[in-house]
């Protein structure tokens, strides 16, 4: 599917016809869709009351009368002829607003996510039926995300983005999902997987602090008392009720397509498809993000071991579609292009993997103003090679700060990436 071309407006600009894009949370504004074309004076006040500055709307999509309109106020408030310097710097200035506009949706929409992650941790003993009422209606608000006519892509947001426990179950619910409607799955499959990946590990609230997560000193004793999460994740999942596959999928994320799992040591054919998304993802996020960081890995290099060395653990066609989805340099990547520049990669588009979106190393621009390069525009400029942040130059590490914890959340086509100028 073709990007649809999407831009930022001001409120005062908002008229009938126009196709708007609500980049708030999904229980913040009254509409019952988040994109919609405007049919009346009283939708643009609902907006202009949701205490947003700039909106985005899609000229492709928005009826004729806008561009009409459009044009004659552009007439009538016509303005001096600029120079092709002071045009540069205006489109360059556009950029960098959408681009930071666009990473500020991203997160919002985590730290939402995060919160509402917490508040089903905080009430799922008590209230076990509120708690799957918020998990099903934040996976709803995801899927009207994930599933919209838009491409959905991977999007690598700051490092202080959640903490360690929602952080660790967003990521493997983002990924899971991507990776589900990579694989074509229902709606109902994708909102099971989704509800299940999100409370996949909610288990691990029944065990002390210190064995909540996985470390290579446990004793014996400690790794059987931390094995037993997914059991009490299965439990809670009963007393809210979830649906069968959500519960399969929860019981079955640290089996092995080999057999080598655990709890139960079941052969990959008794796992159900559910399952082996999500013990891929789960496996994937704790090699980037482990208890310990200085054991992390990048994420190329946890793809590659994955393939290398744990590919008998999971079902092959998941994997060779997880592959294909997160491209060779996921997000986090840490690359050196053909032309010897360094650069992080910060997104990745399933349909065009190969071509992620970086920022570079450019000692002519702040770091503040740094666009984000789309390398699918960059006819003579590709990626030559992965590298681990220690092998860059200090001034690139200072300037690219390569994440300790990846965050992930998807990105819709935010940006109006045909209008990006290179910086090559």
């Amino acid at each position: 599917m073709a990007d649809i071309h999407t831009q930022f407006i001001d409120l005062s600009q908002l008229r009938v016809g126009m196709f708007i894009y609500l980049d708030v949370g999904w229980m913040d504004h009254p509409f019952p869709v988040s994109n919609f074309k405007i049919s009346s004076q009283e939708q643009i006040d609902s907006i202009r009351s949701l205490g947003i500055e700039r909106i985005r709307y899609a000229p492709d999509r928005s009826t004729p009368v806008v561009a009409e309109t459009e044009k004659n106020e552009s007439a009538v408030n016509s303005k001096p002829e600029e120079t092709p310097e002071e045009t540069a710097v205006r489109k360059r200035r556009d950029l960098l607003a959408s681009q930071a506009a666009s990473l500020q949706v991203c997160e919002r929409q985590f730290n939402h996510a995060a919160q509402t992650f917490k508040q089903i941790t905080d009430v799922v003993h008590a209230q076990p039926a509120f708690a799957k009422q918020l998990t099903e209606q934040l996976i709803q608000g995801f899927l009207g995300q994930i599933l919209g006519e838009d491409e959905a892509a991977i999007r690598l947001l700051s490092e202080k983005a959640g903490e360690k426990t929602s952080l660790h179950s967003i990521n493997v619910t983002v990924i899971s999902l991507l990776l589900g409607k990579a694989l074509n799955l229902s709606k109902t499959d994708m909102l099971n997987l989704g509800v299940g990946a999100l409370v996949h590990d909610i288990g691990k609230i029944e065990l002390p602090d210190r064995l909540r997560w996985m470390d290579e000193h446990f004793t014996s004793a400690e790794k059987q008392i931390y094995h037993e999460h997914v059991m009490h994740s299965v439990n809670l999942a009963r007393k809210m009720d979830l649906a069968p596959n959500s519960m399969l999928l929860m019981a079955q994320h640290h089996e092995h397509f080999d057999g080598s799992g655990y709890p139960s040591r079941i052969p990959g054919e008794k796992m159900s498809p559910l399952s082996r998304i999500v013990a891929l993802v789960n496996h994937y996020d704790n090699l980037c993000n482990p208890t310990n960081p200085a054991q992390a890995i990048t994420p190329h290099e946890a793809l590659s071991q994955i393939f290398t060395q744990y590919k008998a653990h999971f079902h092959v066609p998941t994997l060779t579609s997880f592959i294909r989805m997160m491209g060779i340099y996921p997000p986090g990547s840490v690359v050196q292009l053909t032309d010897q520049r360094y650069a992080l990669v910060v997104s990745v588009n399933s349909s065009r993997p190969i071509k992620p979106k970086v920022v570079i190393h450019d000692t002519s621009v702040n770091r503040e103003e740094a666009l984000v390069i789309n390398l699918e525009h960059e006819q003579q400029l590709c990626i030559h090679r992965s590298l681990r942040p220690v092998q860059l130059p200090r001034a690139a590490y200072d300037y690219l700060s390569p994440r300790k914890r990846l965050c992930y959340f998807f990105e819709r086509g935010m940006e109006a990436d045909d209008a990006a100028e290179s910086q090559s």
